[in-house]
């Protein structure tokens, strides 16, 4: 019977002994993984922070050629300098103001070429080619008329000036009224560059090869 009640009593002990031992062994695998994850968020990689890093968004990107010099120095003569300002307003289908020209002075004078109907397309084609200040205006319609002048050094070499009057048809109906807006110099260089191309048989905006 002591047997018994011996062997009774040291299976209890041990059975209380495990269950306090498990919970204890349990915190401390807790409290172990704790630490890992403390130290490895304070260790030091070789790996810079996003916010040290440079980006160059820019790089290998087409680039924009400065605008040509107006007035633009051309090696021709001053008759084949004219022919070929005629073939550009030919291809670009601008008519010449006959009236109002001096050709034999080397002075052309464009009729209003329309660039631009109706309101969205107008609105962004006269920010392109002029400086608007009116941002609240509705433009229905967008229209540029040139000025073209050669003018002569020698005889083998001209100047060719251009100025492009910008205007923009504002409001609506009886309403409506053309408004002069300053250029933003794309007209001309668009027709300096178009000249440069016919004459020398390369177009400035060619990008070079490498």
């Amino acid at each position: 019977m002591k047997r018994f009640i011996l062997f009774a009593s040291f299976f209890l002990i041990s059975i209380v002994g495990t269950a306090i031992a498990q919970p204890q062994s349990t915190q401390k695998g807790v409290d172990a993984q704790t630490r890992k994850i403390k130290d490895d968020s304070q260790k030091v990689t070789s790996r810079e922070h996003d916010v040290g890093r440079s980006f160059d968004w820019g790089r290998d990107k087409t680039k924009v050629r400065d605008r040509l010099d107006n007035p633009y120095k051309f090696s021709i003569r001053r008759d084949a300098l004219l022919d070929f300002i005629s073939q550009v307003l030919q291809e670009k289908r601008i008519l010449v103001d006959e009236a109002a020209s001096r050709m034999k002075e080397g002075m052309i004078i464009t009729q209003p070429y329309v660039f631009a109907k109706g309101p969205v397309t107008t609105k962004g084609e006269l920010t392109r080619f002029g400086l608007i200040e009116f941002e609240d205006t509705a433009w229905s319609r967008g229209q540029y008329t040139l000025t073209i002048e050669v003018q002569p050094i020698d005889g083998a070499h001209n100047n060719v000036s251009i100025i492009a009057k910008v205007e923009g048809l504002s409001g609506g109906g009886l309403t409506s009224e053309w408004r002069s807006i300053p250029s933003s110099g794309l007209a001309e260089d668009e027709f300096l560059a178009k000249l440069v191309e016919l004459i020398t048989g390369k177009s400035p905006d060619a990008q070079p090869q490498r």
